[in-house]
């Protein structure tokens, strides 16, 4: 098995539609840490599982410098964006998303 790991940085706004009273309610920002974790059997005819630049299209052209609630029909938590990326980048298996120093959500499948 292969497998690659792509982080990049991402600014991006957000507000939160939570039950409860919370800051994150209103609109704020966060340069978000993403780390994209892929893989696969085989690799392709470059010998690569996915040009590392596809992932950063996927992701990086989704949401940086963007307002995720206009990005996205779910609310755009940390913990819903993973399973975005996951669902959104080939071959990927696991998505770590950082908010903020300290506050990371991971999805995997």
């Amino acid at each position: 098995m292969y497998y690659i790991k792509k982080k990049f940085e991402v600014a991006a706004s957000h507000n939160l539609n939570l039950d409860y009273v919370s800051p994150c309610q209103n609109l704020h920002g966060h340069n978000w840490n993403i780390t994209v974790y892929c893989k696969c059997k085989d690799l392709d005819d470059n010998g690569m599982i996915i040009d590392f630049k596809k992932i950063k299209e996927v992701v990086h052209g989704t949401m940086d410098h963007k307002n995720l609630n206009n990005q996205f029909a779910f609310n755009p938590t940390a913990e819903n964006i993973a399973r975005w990326v996951v669902d959104n980048v080939p071959f990927c298996y696991r998505a770590d998303v950082e908010e903020s120093s300290n506050n990371t959500a991971t999805y995997e499948i």
